[in-house]
């Protein structure tokens, strides 16, 4: 306890500038700050403070002492808080963002029963693909599969997103097997369109991740119709395990250039602030982090 009164103490005065401020603060003389102080260097053998009569500085090794105190302090405080949290119940209205096909397939249904855990939470759930403004339009949580580049919000990530190359049996055995990239050329593959352009599909050979210009008699903008374009015959299509694990696990589709995977984008939780986080949003993150993290819940979503 004398330990970390004597932290927090040293926190304190290099934030208030003074010992007669921090002294103030807790309603104690500036001697006992003072005591403390002495204390704290003399149990780690270093000056951390520059006193005189006007002012106090840090030397170098309390500068940096400093950090890693204010970081222990924080984590303290934030630990306090998640235990408190989980000690209430999670109450008021949830508002989550998610990308229609993914929402559609991977958060709608778990819904009712991450209400059932949390009988105060009232929930509503927008789909749509594009990137909401968190905080301009009062969004608790987006789930977002994309690298984020945004270092004003807070991001947890629920799980990898793996992207295979499937097809349908009936396709392959009139077309043949593509044994490497190079072979797509050779093959109609069912491409997505964004804004007019045609995506290309990353792929790694020799060590070296590329994207590949593939072309098809069939081009959509909306991953769903692909998919089932795909589970019809009419070609290769680059997707997500997220989308075509049940298909992968029923035999409808199968893999092909499964040793030339890329890693992809990850599927994460994004929201807008860390601390004070209001339980109903840690409740669900963690819902669903967990749910995703089931054993071959990919190929047996809910």
């Amino acid at each position: 306890m004398d330990q970390f009164k004597q932290i927090s103490t040293f926190v304190d005065v290099a934030a208030k500038g003074s010992l007669s401020a921090a002294a103030r603060a807790e309603g104690i003389a500036p001697a006992m700050i003072g005591r403390r102080l002495d204390a704290l260097e003399e149990r780690l053998g270093v000056k951390l403070l520059q006193r005189t009569t006007r002012k106090i500085v840090l030397t170098n090794e309390g500068a940096a002492f400093l950090e890693d105190c204010q970081r222990i302090l924080t984590d303290l405080e934030d630990a306090e808080s998640s235990v408190s949290e989980r000690s209430a119940r999670a109450s008021g209205n949830l508002l989550i963002s998610a990308p229609a096909g993914f929402g559609r397939q991977h958060v709608a249904p778990l819904v009712p029963s991450f209400l059932t855990e949390h009988r105060d939470v009232t929930l509503t759930l927008n789909l749509n693909d594009r990137i909401v403004d968190l905080i301009g339009e009062g969004v608790d949580v987006a789930i977002r599969i994309a690298a984020l580049t945004d270092s004003n919000l807070i991001s947890v990530k629920l799980a990898d997103n793996h992207r295979v190359v499937v097809a349908a049996p009936s396709y392959l055995r009139r077309h043949g097997i593509p044994e490497t990239p190079d072979d797509l050329a050779r093959h109609n593959c069912l491409a997505i369109s964004s804004e007019g352009s045609q995506r290309g599909w990353t792929l790694r050979q020799h060590g070296k991740v590329s994207v590949y210009k593939v072309g098809g008699n069939m081009v959509c903008n909306d991953g769903e119709v692909l998919h089932n374009w795909a589970l019809n015959g009419k070609g290769l299509a680059w997707r997500s395990m997220w989308e075509v694990g049940a298909a992968l696990e029923s035999g409808e589709l199968v893999t092909v250039l499964d040793k030339f995977d890329a890693p992809a984008p990850a599927i994460y939780a994004v929201f807008a602030q860390r601390r004070h986080l209001p339980l109903r949003i840690r409740a669900f993150v963690d819902f669903l982090r967990h749910t995703y993290a089931q054993p071959n819940y990919w190929r047996h979503p809910a």
